[in-house]
C-alpha cells in the first residue's frame, strides 16, 4: 500500500465541505453540523436520529428522506428535529404524509417542504448541508451517493452497494477525504488505520459474526427457512441485511467495499469469523502488529464516526464493563458452507459491471428466499449461475451510470427466471414424491 494517491476514505484527512468553511478555517465554528440523513425511518437512520437528538448542539438535521412506508414514523422525526425538507420515494403516499405532518405540527405552523418521487433522495442528497449521510439499503442509494459528493458534500456512507455497484463512478467524483464510511467493519478499519502510515499496512481482517447458520455444512443448510435465517444471534437489521448476513454475502460486499476504500488488493483482505461481534475488524502492519477496534455490537459509534469525525462524539455507544469476564472467539471462514465471500473476491477482481450483477441478482434472489420460491443454498448457487452468464465485463471502456444500470436491470430479469425455475423444479419433484407415495 503505497503513499500516493489517497484512497477514498483515509483518517488522516479532513475534508471540507463546499461553502462549510467559517472563518479562520473551522468547519463547526459556525454552530451545529447541518446533516441530510437518507433512510431516516430504516435502522440506520432512526439510530442516527436518537444521536442527533442526543447532541443537538453538534448536530442539526436539515432534510429526511424515506422510502414511504413508515409515513407516521417519518413525520414525527420531521416535527422532532424541525427539517426544512422530507422526501419520499413513493409519490402516491404524499396525502397521507402531508396529514401526519399537520397532525405532528401545531396549527398555523408551517409544514417542512415534500418532495416525491425516485428522484427525491437524490435530489435532498445534493442540498446545502456539510454532511450526508446515505443510510438507504440497496444499489438505489448509488444516485443520491453520487449526488452528494457532486455537491462537494461529507458523504457518510453506509449504503455499501452504492459502492460496491458504482465503484469507478464513486471514485472518479469523490475528493480525498470525502468519504466516511458507516459500516461497523469499515469504521473500524478506519480507526484502526490511523494509528499507522499506508505503506506500513500489511493486512486487513474484516471480522464476520458468522450469522445464525456459524458451524453448520452446506447440506445442513439445504433446508432452513427464512425464520431460521431472520434470527440473527447479534444485530437487528433489516430482512435483506439480516438474510445476506446468513449467507454471508455481506462479508463479500465488504470485501469489495475494503478494496475500493483503502486501495488494499483482495489478495491482502482476509475474514475470520467473530461470534461475539465484539472486534469489528482488524489492521495488520507490517511490523507485525495487529490493531483491533472494539466495542459491544451497537452501531452508534460507526454513525458517530460518520457524522462527527474528526471529532469523537462522547457517549455514543456503550463501552465494555472490564471489570466482567468475557470470551472472544476467532474461527476461519468455511468456504465451502459459505462461498459468497470468494465469488465476491472473483467479481471483485472483474470489476466494470460484475459487482453490480451479483449485489442485484442476489437482491432477488433474497426476495425469492423470503417468499418460499428458492431455498437457502439456492440464493448462491442462483447467484453464481448469473455472474457467469454475465461473464468477464468489456475492457478499455469507462463505466457509466447507465451500464451499471442496464447490467442491473439485466442481472435481476434473469435471476428471477432462474429462481422461477428452480421453484417449478422443486414442486414437480414433490408432486412426484407424492404420487408415487
Amino acid at each position: 500500500m503505497s503513499d500516493s494517491p489517497a484512497p477514498l476514505a483515509d483518517p488522516h484527512l479532513v475534508f471540507d465541505p463546499v461553502g462549510r468553511t467559517a472563518p479562520g478555517g473551522d468547519t463547526d465554528a459556525a454552530g451545529p453540523r447541518d446533516i441530510v440523513i437518507l433512510g431516516s425511518t430504516g435502522s440506520i437512520g432512526t439510530q442516527a436520529i436518537d444521536l442527533v437528538l442526543r447532541n443537538p448542539d453538534r448536530f442539526r438535521v436539515t432534510a429526511l428522506s424515506a422510502a414511504g412506508g413508515r409515513v407516521g414514523l417519518l413525520a414525527e422525526q420531521a416535527r422532532q428535529l424541525r427539517v426544512r425538507t422530507v422526501a419520499v420515494a413513493r409519490k402516491d403516499v404524499v396525502p397521507a404524509l402531508r396529514e401526519a405532518l399537520a397532525a405532528q405540527y401545531g396549527p398555523g405552523e408551517p409544514l417542512p417542504e415534500i418532495l416525491a418521487g425516485p428522484d427525491a433522495a437524490t435530489d435532498v442528497a445534493a442540498s446545502e448541508c456539510h454532511t450526508v449521510l446515505n443510510g438507504i439499503t440497496g444499489s438505489i442509494g448509488l444516485a443520491p451517493t453520487l449526488a452528494a459528493l457532486e455537491a462537494g458534500r461529507t458523504l457518510a456512507l453506509a449504503n455499501k452497494e452504492s459502492l460496491i455497484v458504482g465503484g469507478p463512478l464513486v471514485k472518479a467524483l469523490a475528493q480525498p477525504g470525502q468519504i466516511i464510511p458507516v459500516d461497523s467493519e469499515h469504521a473500524a478499519l478506519f480507526q484502526a488505520l490511523a494509528a499507522g502510515k499506508r505503506a506500513d499496512v500489511q493486512k486487513l481482517v474484516v471480522t464476520a459474526s458468522g450469522g445464525p447458520f456459524r458451524g453448520r455444512t452446506k447440506a445442513e443448510l439445504a433446508d432452513v427457512t427464512p425464520e431460521d435465517a431472520l434470527a440473527h444471534p447479534t444485530w437487528a437489521m433489516g430482512p435483506v441485511i439480516t438474510i445476506n448476513s446468513a449467507t454471508l454475502v455481506n462479508k463479500g460486499l465488504e470485501v469489495i467495499e475494503a478494496h475500493l476504500l483503502y486501495d488494499i488488493p483482495f489478495d491482502r483482505i482476509e475474514v475470520v469469523v467473530h461470534p461475539q461481534s465484539y472486534v469489528h475488524s482488524m489492521v495488520e502492519f507490517t511490523d507485525g502488529s495487529t490493531l483491533a477496534q472494539a466495542t459491544p455490537p451497537d452501531m452508534g459509534g460507526p454513525i458517530a464516526i460518520g457524522l462527527g469525525w474528526p471529532e469523537r462524539v462522547p457517549g455514543a455507544a456503550p463501552a465494555f464493563d472490564w471489570s466482567k469476564a468475557s470470551s472472544w472467539e476467532f474461527f476461519p471462514l468455511d468456504t465451502e458452507a459459505f462461498p459468497s465471500v470468494g465469488l465476491a473476491r472473483h467479481v471483485g477482481a472483474l470489476a466494470g459491471t460484475a459487482p453490480a450483477v451479483f449485489n442485484a441478482a442476489n437482491e432477488e434472489c433474497v426476495d425469492a428466499f423470503l417468499n418460499g420460491s428458492l431455498p437457502f443454498n439456492g440464493i448462491m448457487e442462483t447467484v453464481t449461475e448469473v455472474v457467469a452468464e454475465h461473464g468477464t465485463p468489456s475492457s478499455g471502456t469507462s463505466l457509466t451510470l447507465s451500464d451499471v444500470l442496464d447490467a442491473e436491470t439485466w442481472a435481476r430479469a434473469r435471476a428471477r427466471e432462474l429462481a422461477g425455475l428452480a421453484a417449478q423444479a422443486t414442486a414437480t419433484t414433490e408432486a412426484t414424491a407424492e404420487a408415487r407415495a
